[in-house]
């Protein structure tokens, strides 16, 4: 092996924690720090792609939990597969925000939330953080109510199983081995694939899907409003603001650096193939199963899709839902937990790895378990609108992410902090275009809150206005951008250079200038999104009370 001194590896970093300094110790390999040995065979690629693989994997499979679950299958039961073109719209959307935030990771060696804060000041940063903290509280609050769902068709006791469940999610990230954790949680992403035999076993018509997953289509006879609210919480589920968190600080405590950024990007595919797969199974088979029956249309919960695969497949396509269900849940909480976490103490100035005993990370530690701790609490608590909830969360990160890509994006244009490694004109293009829609999608879901009655053909022509605006929109910042002398590091750099770079110490970036035209669209963007999100939990509660 070629090996490089440690101080010379070091030398001029920002990582704010020590202890994201040194080997890569993967749940499958090893990195020592100084390594810099050309992958020239089969043999050593793969081998390092095994110690590599984890962060992508855990946070896609991640999102794949109780809320999606139970997401996934609501549209499978109520709505046939005619949703499932959904899940490849997203795939872009999941590389692209995905692919951000893990070179933010490797290359500045800082976590999101305090690279918000410290290149967009406290007013941008506040509106982040505080974001993030809601809806990844609730987002906890829906995993554990997973886990009451699985473990009451199984037959266990409610109390004692949320109280284990939280214990495991604790324990499993509380041993001072980040190599302990990542094995479980591979354990656990082995766990999601039993949703494959399940689809064997119902085996849903495989041409009726692979049409409805590449040609787009609506329910017929299906109110328009209630449709868009599913179809934004299957974006909300399947691409969530917890996950830019979570992946640019898990990124960081494994001790990626640039070299191996082209590694994690295959391990991100390989999260994203588990992702879809799994989910175009529920999709599969809640829509099998429940088609031609009284069930069809009329969803409850996951526990009702686990009741109705005993029912009409067999015990064991139930049981094996269930144990799939509480699986996904466990994972769940574990990444968002440590998503709030990491964040918290980023931003706070507490230690903050999984790679230290919880004596020298205390804070990290606290806020984690006690997240955890209160999340699991309020499923307990009886009265607690556990339904509401559920539905409501993946319905509101949909509509708060547009928010979350636009900082994305922001700060991978930033130049201070990712030098040769920022977007080029093609992403940032891509990355407006995934914006924009999401935009639209939001402003669909306010139309059809304010005007029930909304149809079909009304829809199309508001995504078509849309469209053209945002062209117009595109074709004005392109004639911009041409017009000004940005410089194009990435094209001149050479690239051992860019295997090698990483941001200097904040405190000697230089303070990034925000134009008033900035300011005025994130203004417009954020004052938007707080009458949608208001929108959004007014038509949550009328579904709800119905």
């Amino acid at each position: 092996m070629i090996k490089i001194a440690t101080t010379e590896a070091l030398e001029g970093t920002a990582v704010l924690d020590d202890a994201h300094l040194g080997d890569i110790q993967g749940a499958l390999g090893t990195i020592a720090l100084g390594d810099v040995a050309p992958r020239r065979n089969l043999s050593a690629k793969l081998k390092t792609l095994l110690a590599i693989v984890g962060p992508g994997l855990i946070v896609m499979v991640g999102d794949n939990d109780a809320g999606a679950f139970g997401t996934y299958t609501q549209a499978g039961q109520n709505y046939g597969t005619h949703l499932l073109w959904t899940l490849l719209l997203l795939v872009p959307v999941l590389y692209v925000s995905q692919e951000m935030v893990l070179r933010l990771g490797a290359v500045s060696g800082v976590g999101h939330a305090r690279l918000i804060l410290e290149r967009f000041g406290k007013f941008w940063g506040a509106f982040s953080v505080i974001d993030l903290f809601i809806l990844n509280a609730l987002t906890i609050v829906t995993e554990f109510i997973g886990v009451t769902l699985a473990t009451g068709y199984l037959g266990l006791p409610k109390v004692p199983s949320v109280i284990l469940a939280g214990a495991v999610v604790v324990g499993a990230a509380s041993t001072g081995s980040f190599r302990r954790f990542e094995r479980v949680c591979l354990i656990l992403v082995a766990g999601s694939l039993v949703l494959i035999p399940i689809y064997l076993m119902v085996h849903p018509p495989v041409g009726q899907m692979v049409h409805n997953f590449v040609i787009p289509g609506f329910p017929h006879g299906a109110q328009v409003s209630t449709v868009m609210l599913l179809i934004i919480g299957i974006v909300g589920t399947t691409v969530a603001p917890w996950q830019l968190f979570f992946q640019q600080s898990y990124v960081i405590d494994k001790r990626i650096t640039p070299r191996f950024i082209n590694y994690e990007r295959a391990d991100l595919w390989i999260g994203i193939g588990l992702v879809v797969i799994g989910a175009a199974a529920m999709f599969g088979f809640s829509s099998a199963v429940f088609a031609g029956h009284p069930e069809f249309g009329n969803f409850t919960n996951a526990a009702g899709v686990s009741a109705g695969l005993a029912k009409y497949v067999s015990p064991l396509a139930g049981d094996l839902f269930a144990i799939a269900l509480l699986d996904a849940s466990i994972i769940g909480a574990a990444a968002v937990g440590l998503a709030t976490a990491y964040a918290s103490s980023d931003v706070l100035g507490f230690n903050h790895s999984l790679h230290r005993p919880v004596s020298k990370a205390k804070g990290f530690y606290l806020s984690y378990a006690g997240l955890i701790a209160l999340s699991a609490a309020l499923v307990i608590i009886p009265g607690v609108p556990l339904g509401l909830l559920t539905e409501g969360v993946q319905t509101l990160a949909g509509v708060l992410l547009p928010s979350a890509v636009v900082f994305l994006m922001l700060l991978c244009n930033d130049k201070e902090v990712l030098g040769p490694w920022v977007n080029g004109r093609k992403l940032n293009i891509l990355t407006s275009a995934i914006i924009w829609v999401l935009v639209l999608l939001s402003i669909i879901l306010t139309a059809s809150v304010l005007f029930p009655s909304i149809t079909t053909m009304q829809i199309v022509a508001v995504m078509g206005g849309g469209v053209a605006v945002g062209l117009v929109l595109g074709l004005y910042v392109l004639v911009q951008s041409r017009r000004t002398t940005i410089a194009l590091a990435v094209a001149s750099v050479e690239p051992m250079d860019r295997r090698t770079w990483r941001m200097p110490a904040l405190a000697t970036l230089k303070t990034p200038v925000m134009s008033t035209q900035r300011k005025i669209g994130l203004l417009t963007l954020r004052g938007y999104l707080i009458i949608a999100f208001a929108l959004v939990v007014v038509k949550i509660v009328e579904v709800a009370v119905r």
